[in-house]
């Protein structure tokens, strides 16, 4: 019998004990220790951290384990910046890793993935890593979506459980307040956000609420879906998106259009928060707590968790409500769980072990290791009840968001390729966010995504030389046009021109040829 040492048992208390022998045998990658360089960029743990317990624990039940290497650890790896940076600075280096792990990993991978930097995992995965194998033979779209241009897959990806990201939010009790029903087109959604902003809500007197509020400003530009424009294609803000089997940009649409020049005409009226540009990550935190914000688009699971104020806000409600119909009786929500992020993880050329290192990649899909990695170390953060994972009170009741606690031992780490599991997410939702998904889920109010394409190298020049440029101006245009800064009606023509002008055929061109060779 295998014996797991003091030092490990007394480290993570119960989690190791359930760790027998059979276990031991059953993941058992390697018979001696093997370590694995690793460099991991990523916003929310920035280097590899070989104390994470579930860190520890694969390498008691693998026998490998992961050191860390991470080149431009310190830099800035936000969701817009920093990691191709670090992960230029690394290939620059001419220090591969033998698993590189990062945000935004498939775009570089899939363009020095056919170069030799990384090792194409085709072969690997069809001789060594049967879950692996199994879960894209399932979802084969999953296959496509992460294939290079060249057909090879280069990185395993993290990949998102569920359907749901966010939804329309309301106060419920300013509704009640004003006698107002609720919203169910876009006609009576400007009607109801006028009444929060004359007829005072709140009831203190002043006219300071602020009717339509957002954290992240791109979700004021959402409200373009409601006039049958787009802003996205995917849950990344500003993307391509799929019209009947051809890549589009949302930005050169009619009804984006016109959606625009309706949300300058709110944000004129002082239906929009004023500082929406501006204000940033603590809109949501500030002006519910001080009870003034009316309606919102927000992630489920966080933005439900609000109505804990209703401790200190008397009659506080604030919950999601179905999207409203747009100005030709469209229901969307535009926003979901794309089901493949372009994070996760790949195999460096230098890496000598590249079997051992796919079986490691291959132990995150099995039933346990896809537990480690989304519910952290058994006994620690969980137990198992009924068979199922299940967070001990501490977890679930602690000040600290339960993702945050898991991203601190090691588990929920979107730069390593795993398989989410939704239920994780479920057991901090409150009643209020499990009532809203059930209702967007009976309207089945979404829409398909854009999974993104591969270039080839001739099209990547192409898509590099034009497409920052006119995103850039697009976006000039779009704050400007709201702002006040020219009218987008009587502009439209020559904004159209101008992009045009810019490349963006030549961008959509190429965005299609990949997209067909892909997908077809």
């Amino acid at each position: 019998m295998k014996r797991i040492t003091p030092l490990l048992a007394a480290m993570f208390g119960s989690s190791l004990l359930g760790v027998t022998a059979h276990a031991q045998d059953e993941y058992r990658i390697v018979d001696e220790p093997l370590e694995l360089t690793i460099q991991m960029n990523h916003a929310r743990y920035p280097v590899y951290d070989e104390e994470w317990p579930v860190e520890k624990e694969a390498s008691a039940l693998t026998g490998i384990s992961l050191k860390n290497d991470t080149v431009g650890a310190n830099m800035r790896t936000d969701e817009n910046s920093g990691k191709t940076e670090a992960l230029n600075l690394m290939l620059a280096s001419g220090n591969i890793p033998d698993i590189v792990g990062s945000s935004r990993l498939k775009d570089f991978v899939n363009q020095y993935g056919p170069e030799g930097a990384f090792v194409p995992l085709n072969d690997l995965i069809e001789e060594h890593a049967p879950n692996i194998k199994a879960f894209l033979d399932e979802r084969p779209e999953v296959r496509s979506a992460i294939s290079a241009a060249d057909g090879n897959m280069y990185y395993i990806p993290y990949l998102p459980d569920g359907k749901y990201g966010r939804a329309y939010f309301i106060r419920y009790d300013w509704l009640d307040t004003l006698g107002l029903d609720m919203p169910e087109t876009v006609e009576e959604v400007e009607e109801v956000l006028r009444a929060f902003k004359t007829q005072d809500p709140n009831g203190n007197g002043e006219a300071d609420e602020v009717p339509y509020f957002a954290r992240q400003w791109p979700e004021l530009i959402r409200l373009v879906t409601l006039w049958d424009g787009r802003s996205s294609g995917s849950d990344t803000y500003h993307d391509f998106y799929v019209d009947d089997g051809e890549i589009k940009h949302p930005y050169a649409g009619e009804g984006y259009r016109d959606g625009i020049s309706n949300l300058a005409r709110w944000y004129e009226e002082g239906l929009v928060d004023a500082e929406v540009f501006t204000r940033g990550s603590s809109a949501r935190e500030y002006l519910l707590s001080e009870n003034l914000g009316g309606m919102t688009h927000d992630w489920f699971a966080s933005t439900s968790g609000y109505n804990r104020l209703s401790d200190s806000i008397e009659g506080f409600s604030f919950k999601a409500f179905a999207p409203p119909a747009s100005v030709s009786g469209k229901r969307i929500e535009e926003h979901r769980r794309i089901p493949i992020k372009p994070d996760g993880w790949a195999i460096g050329h230098t890496n000598e072990h590249p079997v051992e290192t796919i079986k490691y990649f291959d132990f995150y899909f099995t039933e346990k290791g896809r537990r480690l990695a989304n519910f952290g170390a058994e006994g620690v953060q969980y137990d198992m009840i009924d068979g199922e994972p299940v967070f001990k009170d501490e977890v679930l009741n602690s000040d600290q968001p339960v993702n945050a606690q898991l991203w601190g031992v090691g588990a929920q780490l979107q730069a390593r390729g795993f398989f989410q599991d939704y239920n994780y997410e479920k057991q901090w939702s409150n009643e209020f966010a499990l009532e809203g998904i059930a209702l967007y889920d009976e309207g089945d109010y979404l829409i398909d995504q854009f999974l993104g394409v591969a270039f080839t190298a001739d099209e990547q020049k192409i898509y590099d030389r034009y497409w920052p440029s006119i995103r850039d101006y697009m976006l000039e245009r779009q704050q400007g046009w709201i702002l006040g800064n020219g009218d987008v009606m009587a502009d439209w023509d020559d904004y159209m021109e101008t992009i045009n002008d810019m490349g963006l055929d030549d961008v959509l061109a190429v965005m299609n040829s990949a997209y067909k060779r892909q997908y077809d």
